[in-house]
């Protein structure tokens, strides 16, 4: 579980240890994810962490080859480290660009391939890749864009090339949800997500829980027919049109079954 030290990341390793997994939490501040590890071995999960930057390949293999060492097998792995910041295509330099590709997507490519060809190729898996709500572009995150976009066309490749392995591949992409990642913005930014619940169909943020428990589906042997899919826990936010204005509603409640989420600083201060 890349990413595994906040937000979804979090929500999502508890919920698999819940179930009897052993997740091996990944990312890169090792006192984040060691502070993970101790809420799931509190609550009688099993978890360890390992401290990697994703874009280093040297890392991502050692890494692969820690988790192998200590418990014997990669069933699964979910790529969920990765962020963005809001700017203007035409403000974005070189570097800025190729920074964001090399975070959102170079990283978990090397991940999926590290792990394929280290266990997944001759034992079978599943992998889920979070990308974003990237439907008909992302004006103002067109790195981020970019990067998602080319996750998603790497996991419908990846989902055909290795199924012969009995390994699935799939993506989750989230629209707006209410996780820490908010808080992590510029102030620009969060006025633009404070403003985000009245053009979603459903008419509100989703929950950490909610993404959760989609990428626990996709690696369940209850999706063993499904690869090179994507689930969207969005609201139906791309399917709204600029000739339909969406309904102020309060009818969908969100799934809060996530028992330690804590709700960011930023929502709290926008209620």
């Amino acid at each position: 579980m890349t990413g595994g030290g906040s937000g979804i990341g979090r929500c999502t390793a508890h919920e698999l240890a819940s179930l009897g997994a052993h997740v091996a939490l990944v990312g890169r501040q090792i006192e984040k994810l060691e502070a993970v590890q101790a809420e799931i071995t509190e609550d009688g999960g099993s978890a360890s962490s390992n401290a990697c930057d994703s874009r280093e390949e040297a890392m991502v293999i050692a890494t692969i080859e820690a988790v192998l060492k200590l418990r014997g097998r990669i069933d699964g792995l979910v790529n969920n480290a990765g962020g963005q910041y809001r700017a203007p295509m035409k403000t974005l330099s070189t570097k800025g660009f190729e920074a964001m590709v090399r975070n959102n997507l170079t990283g978990g490519f090397i991940f999926m391939r590290e792990a394929y060809t280290r266990w997944m190729e001759d034992h079978g898996g599943a992998i889920v890749n979070i990308i974003a709500d990237i439907w008909h572009g992302w004006p103002d995150y067109a790195h981020s864009a970019a990067a998602r976009g080319g996750m998603f066309t790497l996991s419908e490749t990846a989902a055909c090339e290795w199924a012969v392995s009995g390994v699935r591949v799939n993506t989750v992409a989230p629209g707006g949800i209410a996780s820490s990642g908010f808080d992590t913005y510029t102030p620009e930014a969060k006025a633009k997500i404070l403003q985000y619940p009245p053009t979603v169909p459903l008419q509100r943020y989703g929950s950490e829980a909610e993404l959760s428990a989609a990428i626990v589906f996709l690696l369940s042997p209850a999706a063993a027919y499904i690869t090179g899919s994507c689930i969207r826990v969005d609201g139906g936010t791309p399917n709204a049109r600029g000739t339909w204005k969406p309904e102020p509603s309060t009818r969908s409640q969100p799934f809060e079954g996530f028992h330690r989420a804590e709700l960011s600083e930023l929502l709290k201060q926008g209620r």
